[in-house]
């Protein structure tokens, strides 16, 4: 029952951000493939990785994601920022193209999250906020982000 739950959940939210991409592809220029749409919101994830660790975590070549990421800055959703401390190391960063493009999927969970909060008394939205935490932080080990993570805004 509750894997389930989990899963419509998920399913929901997947085809809320999938209809609503697709609602918009007359309007966006240079729209992005499934595979580099996983890749921005992957960077996204990561805040400001490295070259390095988004190769990493997505478990890739170098080269290919190298590859990836020059299509992603060509379509305008990603540029290099040069460090201040070493010159020869470069971060990846959104931009605000991605910024309005995440908002689509944004938008929808702040809706689901404000609906929640009308529905639930007090209580139990601080006991479901707390679940949520533990969840987060404790059940899901698979994704440890704290490695990666460049001083998450």
């Amino acid at each position: 029952m509750l894997e389930k739950s989990l899963a419509d959940i998920y399913l929901k939210v997947k085809l809320n951000f999938y209809r609503n991409i697709f609602s918009r592809f007359e309007e966006r220029e240079a729209s992005l493939t499934a595979v580099e749409t996983f890749c921005v919101e992957v960077i996204h994830a990561l805040n400001k990785p490295t070259i390095s660790q988004f190769s990493e975590f997505v478990m890739i070549s170098q080269a290919n994601a190298a590859y990836k990421i020059q299509s992603l800055i060509k379509k305008g959703y990603v540029k290099k920022i040069q460090s201040k401390e070493d010159k020869r190391e470069y971060r990846l960063a959104v931009t605000e193209k991605f910024d309005r493009y995440y908002l689509i999927s944004q938008r929808y969970l702040l809706e689901v999250s404000r609906r929640i909060g009308k529905r639930f008394p007090k209580e139990k939205l601080a006991e479901f906020e707390e679940m949520m935490a533990v969840i987060n932080s404790e059940l899901m080990p698979e994704i440890d982000l704290s490695k990666y993570i460049n001083g998450r805004e």
